[in-house]
């Protein structure tokens, strides 16, 4: 079950699992049968399978839970650094207009801190800390509201047939 707030699994949802693969482990020492072990665990055999691989190669331990699979890319520490970074602009790192894009950041991120991250990522990784996209504060002054009205009122409907 995923969570908007970018999370994987709680805490609690991940214990339940390793419970799970913990008694699948008991029934593996008391040579059970997959089939038999994936009906009474309500799991697919295929799971049972991997779990009994696990097994075998580190016992019980092999059937622990290894933390978040979304662990961060950058510890709290770095992300303040970044952010400090994001706030000088992106005049003070080379750009030439202010305005941030995840390629700039992601640029940033990779000279400042010295990690390699994807676009995807960084954007992800923002969204977690609460950055979203930049809107403008103000409308254009160049902007034609009358141009506008009529756009949305002759050709806006004929686009969206």
């Amino acid at each position: 079950m995923r969570y908007p707030e970018g999370g994987g699994l709680t805490a609690e949802r991940r214990a339940f699992r390793e419970g799970i693969r913990l008694q699948a482990g008991e029934r593996f020492a008391a040579s059970e049968k997959t089939a038999v072990i994936a009906r009474d665990l309500r799991v697919s055999v295929r799971s049972v399978e991997r779990w009994r691989r696990a097994w075998r190669e580190s016992g019980l331990e092999g059937l622990r839970s290894a933390g978040p699979a979304n662990s961060p890319t950058i510890s709290d520490s770095q992300f303040a650094v970044l952010e400090e970074e994001l706030g000088k602009g992106p005049a003070a790192h080379g750009f030439e207009d202010e305005r941030w894009t995840l390629a700039r950041a992601q640029a940033v991120i990779r000279r400042r801190l010295l990690v390699s991250l994807s676009v995807a990522t960084v954007w992800r990784l923002l969204k977690r800390h609460g950055w979203s996209w930049q809107a403008p504060a103000r409308r254009a002054l160049e902007r034609d509201e009358h141009a506008v009205e009529l756009w949305k009122k002759e050709v806006w409907p004929r686009v969206k047939a």
